[in-house]
């Protein structure tokens, strides 16, 4: 069949050429309409309880990650220079398109008692530009006074002061991302600049936008960096130029037709399937090499140009076939998955390593045919006398050293099983960055200031139209308050209880012993002033818009709002737990509903629920290629061997990434179902071509296995060298779980290289004996 296909091919070049073209132009067309996606809350099905109370508070309150805060940290704060020029940055930032509100200490209303009017009225404290210290030092003591801006504006301790700027959740959403935080951090540079003062920056929107502009950029470096290296590989390999440009052709097509899978399915390109192009060429190479491979050498057996291309994909093409199937199993098992994002990564490279196959076996020999026979330097590698040394010395193992090749993979294998219990699963909102990195310690900053920036939402439901205006429910909320306050992982909670205190003490005329929850005596008397009044617009950022802000419509829902640190994936449920704990001895749970969400619950439950996706994955790659091998060879002794070399390389990744402290996360757990979908190409490389040279040595084992280990011997080591580079460029990234991915994976490769060259001849010789 592969024979009459090579002839099939070979005669209709044209016609296949002409059609890879027209495909190629309307793949092209596609790729240029593809998205870059911002949305980063799928990692959760849409059915998840976590993501249903998460759009619950939404619906109610809206988003929690739509704020960027910035840090100013100054013994001179409250002198008319820095004062004044923290007070212009305000300004200058309330001028930037797409910002929605900015809170910060110059701007700070009080709010005063009109009795006239039974109204409370907002008054700034501060004046819009100061040249008395007297006045300032007055000002700032009126503000000291006020219990409601401690902990939330400033850190009296620390000398520490923030300024929140609330930004558009669409804007957020879209390619405008970049441009508007790039605005934003305009006037904050000029203050840098005119102030002398460094600003720390954080928060979600911040973090996300800059961090995933740093992945694309890298992602854009690292797919030229594979294609040039490819390059240079196939050059240094073949030491023929049009060899390499019809190979890089061959991964270029494969590119281009990813990016238009993507648009063709509605997909935009998310962080994850970002990685694709660059493996598309990693992958795509090996495919080149396997089918030059074979056309030199039965060009160099038969002289004969076109004999040379119908053995290639006679001999080939099946292997190049099982190969591609499976690689394309570890990925496309993703789309078994639950996830959103997994499952678009998943269906996108499965589809499109199966269509590189396909480029390839038409392209390739239709090409070759056009090109003029191989020139003896364009087949020298295939006398590479180091290689044969090494393949000599490799076969002295399998049939010399059989023992020891079985110790050393014993004891490693036990090293790695050890290794293996020490393993820990551990993940974090802003995860792999150098510690020296300015974003990681902004954020620091953030948490020794302000106990942090990341999102933590309770919504406490009364159950009751109006069941929020008694005091019962309000000193509930502010006894559970006041419990994750004393935590060190957690900030100061906000909440509308806050609001009514403030309201209390400015009912009381601003004493501050009168900074309390209200009795139902207070709130009779209260109740009134509490009514909106015009000049409480969402633009004035006056406290009194906590009550709306902080309650549904109903006045039967509550949100109580807390800015915590990133204290990881292990840390995070017990302190839920403890908090859940607290809340069910607080609340009656028959009369209130407390639920536990934002931004950090659903980080925790997506890192969780991808970790378990994968390794789902894994056992289904695992499965479906144990499948695919005893239909290849249907023998189960065949099926025992090619599985042993395969499982031992996973098995020693693990441990040592257990012995070196490497935890188990998305990017790294995405290593073993990728590996496994790589190397097992070496096996069916090796084991087809022991099972296509077997009638030619009659059926004995040994003769075979030395043929084989020394015809396929060399495309495999050249093969496994291109597949290592192009993960070792992961390697050059900023991120540790890129960098993670890279070593990890090549590490996985190396081994199971070796495993497939060495240990696997030494199975079939002891488990397959005599013929």
């Amino acid at each position: 069949m592969w024979y009459s296909l090579g002839k099939f091919i070979v005669k209709y070049r044209l016609p296949l050429l002409l059609a890879l073209l027209a495909i190629n132009i309307v793949a092209v067309t596609l790729a240029l309409k593809v998205k870059i996606g911002y949305d980063f809350s799928r990692a959760i099905p849409t059915d998840n309880p976590k993501y249903l109370d998460m759009q619950a508070f939404k619906a109610k309150f809206g988003d929690d990650a739509g704020t960027l805060v910035l840090g100013i940290q100054s013994k001179n704060f409250f002198t008319p220079k820095v004062f004044n020029a923290v007070s212009k940055l305000h300004q200058n930032l309330k001028k930037v398109p797409d910002v929605t509100d900015v809170l910060s200490v110059p701007e700070a209303l009080n709010l005063i008692n009109d009795t006239a009017s039974q109204s409370f009225k907002t008054e700034r404290i501060f004046q819009a530009n100061y040249t008395a210290q007297a006045q300032l030092s007055s000002d700032s003591a009126a503000f000291a006074s006020l219990p409601f801006y401690r902990g939330l504006l400033y850190n009296a301790h620390t000398k520490a002061y923030l300024v929140a700027v609330g930004v558009n959740k669409d804007t957020l959403n879209s390619k405008s991302r970049t441009r508007l935080i790039a605005t934003v951090l305009e006037p904050v540079k000029q203050f840098e600049k005119e102030s002398g003062i460094t600003v720390q920056i954080s928060g979600l929107p911040y973090l996300r936008t800059v961090i995933g502009d740093r992945i694309k950029h890298e992602m854009n470096y690292f797919l030229m960096a594979s294609f040039l290296l490819s390059a240079l590989t196939l050059y240094l390999f073949f030491r023929s130029i049009s060899t390499t440009i019809m190979s890089l052709l061959v991964v270029g097509m494969g590119v281009i037709w990813s990016l238009a899978t993507m648009q063709l399915f509605g997909y935009n390109i998310t962080l994850l399937t970002a990685i694709i192009p660059p493996l598309i060429v990693v992958i795509g190479v090996p495919n080149c090499i396997y089918f030059l491979n074979k056309y030199h050498t039965a060009y160099k057996d038969t002289g004969n140009k076109a004999e040379a291309l119908i053995t290639m994909v006679g001999r080939m093409g099946i292997v190049t076939l099982f190969c591609n199937i499976a690689a394309a199993i570890g990925f496309a098992v993703f789309a078994l998955t639950r996830s959103a994002l997994l499952k678009e990564f998943g269906m996108v490279s499965g589809i499109n390593i199966m269509l590189l196959f396909l480029i390839s076996l038409i392209f390739i020999p239709a090409v070759l045919s056009y090109l003029p026979a191989p020139k003896p330097k364009e087949i020298k590698y295939l006398n590479n006398r180091f290689l044969e040394s090494l393949l000599t010395k490799i076969e002295n193992l399998a049939f010399k050293k059989a023992k020891l090749v079985y110790a050393v993979t014993f004891a490693i294998t036990a090293f790695a099983i050890v290794g293996l219990f020490k393993l820990r699963s551990e993940g974090f909102i802003v995860d792999d960055l150098p510690k020296k990195d300015k974003i990681y310690t902004d954020l620091k900053w953030f948490e020794s200031n302000f106990e942090g920036v990341m999102p933590l939402e309770i919504m406490v439901d009364t159950k009751k139209k109006k069941g929020l205006l008694r005091s019962k429910p309000l000193e509930k909320i502010d006894e559970l308050a006041a419990y994750i306050e004393a935590k060190p992982e957690t900030g100061r909670p906000i909440s509308f209880v806050e609001g009514l205190k403030f309201a209390k003490q400015a009912y009381f005329d601003g004493d501050t012993n009168s900074y309390a929850v209200p009795s139902m005596g207070d709130l009779a008397f209260i109740g009134t002033y509490l009514t909106p009044k015009p000049e409480a617009t969402p633009q004035s950022g006056g406290a009194i818009q906590l009550l709306n802000k902080f309650l549904d419509t109903n006045k039967q829902v509550a949100r109580i709002s807390v800015n915590m640190k990133d204290i990881g994936s292990q840390k995070l449920p017990l302190l839920l737990a403890d908090f859940e704990k607290k809340s069910n001895e607080i609340f009656d749970t028959a009369a209130y509903k407390v639920t536990f969400t934002g931004s950090s619950v659903t980080f925790l439950e997506g890192s969780n629920f991808i970790i378990k996706g994968l390794r789902d994955s894994i056992f289904w790659a695992f499965l479906l290629i144990t499948l695919c091998m005893l239909y290849l060879f249907k023998s189960f002794k065949i099926l025992v061997c090619s599985l042993i070399p395969n499982i031992i390389p996973l098995l020693i990744t693990a441990g040592i990434m257990g012995w070196v402290g490497v935890p188990l996360k998305p990017s790294t757990v995405l290593v073993f179902s990728i590996a496994l979908g790589i190397a097992i190409d070496v096996t069916i490389r090796f084991l087809i071509n022991y099972k296509q040279e077997l009638p030619y040595n009659q059926h004995q084992v040994s003769p075979t296995l030395i043929c084989t280990i020394h015809h396929t011997g060399i495309s495999i080591i050249y093969t496994s060298l291109v597949l290592i580079a192009g993960f070792i460029i992961f390697c050059f990234s900023s991120f540790g779980g890129t960098i993670a991915l890279g070593w990890l994976t090549s590490l996985t490769l190396v081994v199971g290289t070796l495993t497939n060259l060495i240990l696997l001849p030494v199975l079939i010789r002891g488990i397959i004996r005599g013929k």
